[in-house]
């Protein structure tokens, strides 16, 4: 039987990159922050979201599932992303996509329900500061002015032709959190670098 134990601590895409992004936080004086948010627990649920299944899902997480197209709904350390009229993404804290994932199955039954745990696909960067939104602008064609993508409001997009899930964060001054495939991160984090070259 293959020895199955990890070898190596697991070690996030952009670890390496950690100083770098942080400088830039030092370099603008706080105008953007730039930062990784690794291992966040992410689980793709698919489900008829006129259903009970629906409802005890968002009973079980203790979070509604959002139905209005683009939107987030936050509990706690649970967030729940509309993806699509049938798609959700449920971003919990490291470490727990397989109790969330034990929470959903529970409830749904003979349901045709599909969860996916997706949290090793992406990682999520951390964009912060009283310039994010200018930041950002640069390279995502959507209209992220505060009336049109404030709070609580997200979107599958392209950022620098990298495909991305942006989410508005609804705490105050708390940003906006990218999150993309683990293979593009590298180059994202560079184009973001050197589009925050303008605000150091």
């Amino acid at each position: 039987m293959a020895d199955t134990a990890p070898t190596a601590q697991q070690r996030s895409p952009l670890a390496h990159a950690a100083e770098r992004l942080a400088a830039v936080t030092r370099a603008s004086a706080g105008a953007i922050r730039l930062a990784e948010l690794p291992f966040l627990a992410q689980l793709n649920v698919r489900l008829d979201p006129k259903g009970a299944t629906a409802d005890d899902v968002g009973l079980s997480l203790g979070i509604p599932l959002p139905l209005e197209p683009d939107t987030v709904v936050r509990a706690g350390d649970l967030t729940a992303l509309w993806l699509g009229p049938d798609e959700w993404l449920v971003v919990g804290r490291p470490g727990t996509q397989r109790d969330l994932d034990s929470r959903i199955r529970s409830v749904a039954a003979d349901e045709p329900v599909s969860v996916t745990d997706v949290s090793a696909q992406r990682t999520t960067v951390l964009v912060t500061g009283p310039r994010a939104r200018d930041l950002l602008s640069h390279g995502c064609s959507l209209d992220l002015h505060p009336r049109a993508f404030g709070p609580g409001r997200c979107a599958q997009t392209n950022l620098a032709r990298t495909q991305v899930v942006l989410v508005a964060r609804d705490e105050p001054r708390s940003g906006f959190w990218v999150l993309v495939r683990s293979s593009f991160a590298d180059y994202l984090k560079e184009w973001l670098l050197d589009a925050a070259v303008e605000y150091v």
